[in-house]
């Protein structure tokens, strides 16, 4: 990402893909429901994960789960440019990406895709 956030929710908020500890991992799930009971100052009303966070490596499937206290407890390392946040297995790298997206188009981008 061009920028840091100031915090890990509002990195993953802007993300489209993540590397947690060098296992890329586009398929992770930020719960938009706890985050917003924590954003209007509400407890959660379950222990569900705020991030959850899935990939391939080889043919194992891995899975990560973070509390809110977990992210919210993450810091910003600049050499690493990633953050650091603790889990139950211990401490993991997580950086976020931003995808940039294209299309298989070979019309202009000002042109329109509808076939006429």
């Amino acid at each position: 990402m061009s920028t840091t956030p100031h915090d890990l929710i509002s990195a993953l908020s802007q993300a489209d893909m993540l590397e947690i500890d060098d296992l890329h991992a586009w398929q992770f799930n930020l719960n938009t429901e706890q985050l917003a009971q924590h954003q209007t100052g509400t407890p959660p009303a379950d222990d569900a994960p705020l991030l959850s966070i899935e990939c391939m490596d080889g043919r194992a499937l891995r899975k990560w789960h973070f509390s809110l206290a977990q992210v919210m407890a993450a810091r910003f390392d600049g050499e690493a440019d990633a953050w650091n946040i603790s889990g139950t297995a211990g401490n993991h790298l997580i950086k976020c990406f931003a995808a940039v997206s294209g299309d298989n188009s070979d019309l202009p981008d000002d042109a329109s895709n509808d076939a006429e």
